[in-house]
């Protein structure tokens, strides 16, 4: 048996104050799909660590842009797609923080892919299980 399907796209400004609207909106989308409180967290704090980037990285210089989510759920399974039309990720010596959010969102996802499309931006596809154990047929 299959859980319910989820598609919501959310496209917000690439500033801090929209992380908290993210959070939110990823709190949700977990608990309509019956998601464990545990998986709720890594999905929340995974959704913050990406925006981050994006709110401190992406639009650095070019003035404002824009953070894309997709969201969508396969079974027990929930994709986040995070996007930015940035000039995609470089090295930077000088960035301030510790460069600790992409291996943290590793570690909290069951697959991890970074991409950047030959029309520019950054795209980071986080999947997760919704639930600790498997649900019961």
């Amino acid at each position: 048996m299959s859980g319910p399907a989820a598609d919501v796209a959310l496209v917000v400004p690439a500033v801090p104050d929209s992380i908290a609207v993210i959070r939110q909106t990823m709190s949700g989308i977990c608990e309509a799909l019956g998601a464990d409180p545990r998986v709720i967290g890594d999905v929340k704090l995974a959704a913050t660590e990406a925006c981050t980037n994006v709110v401190l990285h992406a639009y650095a210089g070019t003035g404002e842009g824009t953070i894309e989510i997709d969201a969508s759920a396969d079974g027990d399974e929930l994709t986040l797609l995070v996007r930015d039309h940035g000039p995609g990720m470089t090295p930077a010596p000088m960035a301030e923080g510790l460069g600790l959010g992409l291996p943290l969102i590793a570690a909290l996802t069951s697959s991890l892919t970074i991409v950047e499309p030959d029309d520019g931006g950054t795209e980071v596809s986080m999947t997760f299980a919704l639930r600790d154990h498997p649900a019961e047929p």
